[in-house]
């Protein structure tokens, strides 16, 4: 409190007051009382001259001697008041306090003057005999209209000037006493006003730095008390604002950050201001170390800046796209750039959004494969099959054995579109969240011999000699028996097309901690490097023409990898061009994924 500037201003500003106040009314009290003072000396001059005058006319009257002189200094001595006898011609006759013959000529004295001709004088004037500053008072004295002579009483006015120091003194200690009650008061008054407004101070800070649960005691009924209410309201109505303003804020944030696009907000300086997680990503930044500097310091890709300035430049929205160049595949972005503007339209930044689409055109280029695919593998089963019927039809003189030549390659074909559109019917199954799996615990080494026997026949064929090795006990896995039939089938089937007559394929089954693994391995014609990040994609071969040759799809290992997925798995290859291909599929046990569940 004692260290409040506005006590001290105040109270400064009070005490000044109450000096130059007390030194006026003390001026003009003392020059009152002085000037009352003279006029009372003054008046008792009067009297005591008209005394002397009432005591002297009886010697004026007749012929003055030495006993005027010596009644007149008794006189004096008595009211302590120099008295002075004079003749109408200004002689004096008697005094009180000097011998009269010493003393000069009276006659031109003002106060005589003034009394002969107003009937009273009166001056202040310093005395020559008594050396000292005097007041006089002169009358004159008649006897039958006839002027017999002058009276005079005087003082000496240093008797005056100790009276009325006297009298300012007492005037002086009064003011002083009054100054330093008032100014007590004052202080008491000064810091009334100044503890509420320092109370005040101390809420507007705690507001300023976000305390708003400070409140102000409201004691007084006036307009400080007043001003302490409209403060605690304002704390109110700032602390509800700014939890409505936090809450907006962190749901914005929370937005942002769970946005699957990437945001960058910069002011129309282009600094950043907000730069949310994918967009960090997107840009290899850092979300917090980004805040407040250039977007050209926090993304080196010039097509983000040229977008952000273009947008606060021309001030619309900007669309343009982007390729990023990052293994394993290029990274597509869509950029959509809109200029921002606060609550009376002045353009104060710009936002941008940042769409990842790489999935899309990937998708995008995929469907578009897969619609070219499936019409060049249906077109060509097709076309032969038309062309055989066409002729068939316009040769009715065909021969027996051309004859049933066409119609076993018609056969073929329908075994091929019948295939096809069997594999594209199941990889849609797979594909769909919709359909539901049969789930149970199957034994793979069933699994194995069924896919084996059934390939057995086809493996004669082609001189190919298949050898499936498996555990003496059970190796169960959570899943469904037809689809991972199809599995093992698909991967021994594989294995059979791309081995040369004499060549030998293996089927291997093993427990690997949690796993069990189905391994396919083939002394077959390889896969080159190139080729094996692709092989499970559908409808891609290495080798097109062998692979249509042999009557291959295009779908089986794609049917493999989806079947392998939704069991929860993975597949992968190795392999090593013209020296064969090793399949590897790791399932999770039964016991694993009972622990689990």
């Amino acid at each position: 409190m004692f260290r409040s500037r506005f006590l001290w201003k105040l109270y400064a500003g009070y005490v000044l007051l109450i000096l130059v106040f007390t030194a006026i009314v003390g001026f003009l009290i003392a020059r009152q009382i002085e000037q009352d003072t003279l006029n009372e000396i003054q008046e008792s001059l009067r009297t005591r001259a008209v005394l002397l005058r009432d005591a002297v006319i009886p010697s004026l009257s007749g012929h003055p001697d030495n006993a005027l002189q010596k009644r007149v200094h008794k006189l004096g001595a008595e009211i302590l008041t120099r008295l002075t006898v004079m003749d109408p011609n200004g002689k004096v006759l008697a005094d009180s306090e000097e011998d009269p013959s010493r003393m000069d000529d009276h006659s031109n004295r003002p106060e005589i003057l003034a009394a002969g001709s107003h009937g009273v004088g009166t001056a202040v004037r310093f005395s020559n005999t008594v050396r000292t500053r005097m007041m006089y008072v002169a009358l004159p004295v008649h006897s039958q209209d006839r002027l017999m002579g002058f009276v005079r009483a005087s003082l000496p006015l240093s008797a005056i000037d100790e009276r009325l120091a006297d009298l300012r003194a007492t005037v002086a200690l009064g003011a002083g006493v009054a100054a330093g009650v008032a100014l007590l008061l004052g202080f008491f008054m000064a810091r009334s006003f100044a503890a509420p407004l320092s109370s005040m101070t101390r809420v507007a800070e705690s507001m300023s730095s976000g305390d708003y649960g400070a409140q102000l005691p409201v004691t007084r009924r006036d307009e400080v008390g007043d001003l302490a209410l409209a403060l605690n309201r304002m704390a109110r109505s700032c602390k509800e604002r700014m939890e409505t303003i936090t809450t907006d804020h962190n749901k914005l944030l929370a937005i942002l950050a769970g946005m699957v696009e990437g945001v960058v907000a910069v002011d129309h300086e282009e600094r950043v201001v907000h730069l949310n997680a994918v967009a960090a990503a997107i840009l290899r930044g850092a979300p917090n170390a980004s805040i407040g500097k250039k977007i050209w310091e926090v993304s080196r890709v010039p097509e983000v800046c040229e977008a952000l300035s273009a947008t606060l430049k021309d001030v619309k929205q900007t669309r343009r796209e982007l390729r990023l160049v990052s293994p394993p595949r290029d990274q597509v972005v869509e950029m959509h750039a809109s200029p921002l503007h606060n609550g009376d339209g002045k353009l104060v930044g710009a936002v941008l959004v940042l769409h990842d689409v790489t999935e899309l055109k990937r998708l995008e280029t995929v469907r578009r494969d897969f619609v070219g695919n499936v019409s060049h593998e249906l077109k060509t089963p097709i076309t032969a099959i038309r062309v055989l019927v066409e002729t068939l039809l316009d040769d009715v003189d065909l021969d027996l054995v051309t004859r049933q030549r066409f119609l076993t390659k018609i056969l073929d074909q329908t075994m091929r579109l019948s295939t096809l559109v069997t594999d594209l019917l199941n990889l849609s199954r797979l594909e769909s969240k919709d359909t539901a799996l049969e789930w149970g615990d199957v034994d793979l080494r069933d699994t194995a011999e069924t896919a084996s026997q059934a390939l057995l026949p086809a493996a004669e064929v082609r001189g190919v000699e298949v050898e499936v090795l498996k555990p003496d006990s059970a190796l169960e896995v959570r899943g469904d028996a037809e689809a991972l039939r199809q599995v093992a089938t698909n991967l021994l089937d594989n294995a059979l097309k791309y081995t040369p007559r004499g060549g030998k394929v293996w089927l291997r089954l093993r427990a690997d901690g949690p796993s069990a693994i189905i391994e396919v391995e083939d002394t077959g014609i390889g896969i080159e490097q190139r080729h094996q990040a692709r092989i499970f994609e559908r409808f891609y071969r290495v080798d097109k023409a062998r692979s249509r040759e042999l009557g291959g799809t295009g779908l089986g290992l794609s049917i493999v990898k989806h079947v392998v997925l939704a069991h929860g798995g993975e597949v992968s290859v190795v392999s090593k061009h013209g020296k064969g291909s090793t399949f590897r599929v790791r399932l999770p046990l039964s016991s694993a994924a009972d622990a689990r569940a």
